[in-house]
């Protein structure tokens, strides 16, 4: 990693991001839940509601909860996700030995909790290969739900966060059954859908299991009312196959996530289908996805690709061509952190922001991105998400480097 350059004084340390943000939260802006909760004669929830199209623009979607300040994808990230203003919240599924969805990244839940330290199960510790890789660890679909209870969440990149190992100990790993229960008591406190962004984690090596997320998602989105074209989440996965599956059992909106250029969907290589991530955003490719999904999810370098340098070069004709097709674009992830940011927008100036774990000039990133015409994007920080968005909408500068 070169050394970053010195950015401006006046850019905001991250106290300053973090309490502008809770100061000024941005409204969720979409249609209201239903405020009355369900009587006990009548034991279905009220069903959440809210067209994607009444979304801010850009949609801030806070990245496995607010996970720049506290440990990923636990209730403590979700709420202070929610509590920032962040108008969707994301979740990861997969599942357990005996058929529960939790919330994690990936089912190798060796960085993420402390059950490398939990003696009574050293003897889970296995080798692996999921989806063409390779891996050692611990993993989900060996323990039951009353045991993986029993761990702590922990944060996923210490050296990169230190801050966030505050926390570490604090959460349990949350049941999706319970993030749904908690969206749906939220939004009928604060009289509006508590908006959730849901993730199928490696869907063909589940299936394979006998442990398929496709119908288990459903179930539950249709337990708790969220199954509806109008309710209050994007689904969305790395394969298209599991898009096309969850379009078959339920009606809420969906997302094909895309990696780089050249990789291609686990369910294609499984499949045979020759197609990679390139010819999935040409037209005739977009043409496909619209055909069975609303949005696509691609990575930040197929808006705007870098350079040799990491700087951020021109922009590429994707987001146009999504439109075209009536699909949204949402891409991932855009972090505050220099190590994070494109070469042209890391900075250091030698106090609180300094070095690769500083801040950069992420305003200025989310400027050029913004400037594409994405409709949201995901983010780790929901508070500098909401403050670039808003500068977007109005027009006005933040301070941070001048395009």
């Amino acid at each position: 990693m070169t050394k970053a350059a010195h950015g401006p004084a006046s850019e905001p340390g991250r106290r300053t991001v973090l309490g502008a943000a809770v100061l000024s939260t941005t409204a969720f802006g979409v249609a209201a839940a239903t405020p009355a909760a369900a009587t006990p004669r009548d034991p279905r929830p009220p069903r959440p509601t809210g067209s994607y199209r009444t979304l801010p623009h850009p949609t801030v979607i806070a990245h496995r909860g607010a996970s720049g300040y506290r440990p990923e994808h636990t209730m403590g990230a979700y709420r202070l996700a929610l509590d920032m203003g962040a108008h969707v919240i994301e979740q990861d599924l997969v599942p357990t030995k005996d058929g529960h969805l939790v919330c994690r990244h990936e089912n190798d839940i060796t960085g993420t909790t402390d059950v490398a330290d939990r003696t009574e199960f050293a003897g889970r510790r296995t080798t692996k290969t999921i989806d063409g890789t390779r891996l050692t660890g611990w993993f989900t679909e060996d323990f039951t739900l009353a045991e993986l209870k029993t761990l702590r969440a922990k944060e996923r990149i210490p050296r990169n966060r230190p801050d966030n190992t505050l926390y570490d100990g604090r959460w349990a790993i949350p049941t999706f059954d319970e993030v749904l229960r908690w969206a749906n008591d939220e939004g009928r406190r604060r009289d509006r859908p508590v908006w959730l962004h849901i993730e199928t984690k490696h869907p063909t090596y589940f299936r394979r299991l006998g442990l398929g997320l496709e119908e288990r998602l459903a179930r539950l989105l249709r337990r708790h009312g969220r199954d509806g074209r109008d309710a209050p989440v994007f689904l969305q996965s790395f394969e298209p196959d599991s898009m096309r599956r969850m379009a078959r059992l339920v009606s809420a909106p969906r997302v094909v996530l895309l990696s780089g250029p050249t990789s291609r969907p686990w369910d294609f290589v499984v499949g045979g289908d020759p197609r990679t991530v390139a010819d999935l955003v040409e037209p005739e490719g977009l043409a496909w996805l619209a055909s069975f999904a609303q949005g696509i999810g691609p990575t930040l370098d197929l808006v705007i690709p870098k350079d040799a340098n990491g700087e951020l070069g021109e922009p590429t004709a994707l987001v146009r061509d999504a439109h075209r097709r009536g699909l949204l674009v949402h891409p991932y992830t855009l972090r505050n952190e220099n190590v994070f940011l494109p070469a042209d927008f890391r900075r250091d100036d030698g106090g609180a922001n300094a070095g690769a774990d500083g801040y950069g000039d992420v305003f200025g990133a989310y400027r050029r991105y913004f400037a594409t015409g994405i409709d949201g994007i995901f983010t780790d920080h929901p508070d500098t998400g909401l403050l670039a968005a808003e500068a977007h909408r109005d027009g006005r500068r933040r301070p941070g480097r001048q395009d």
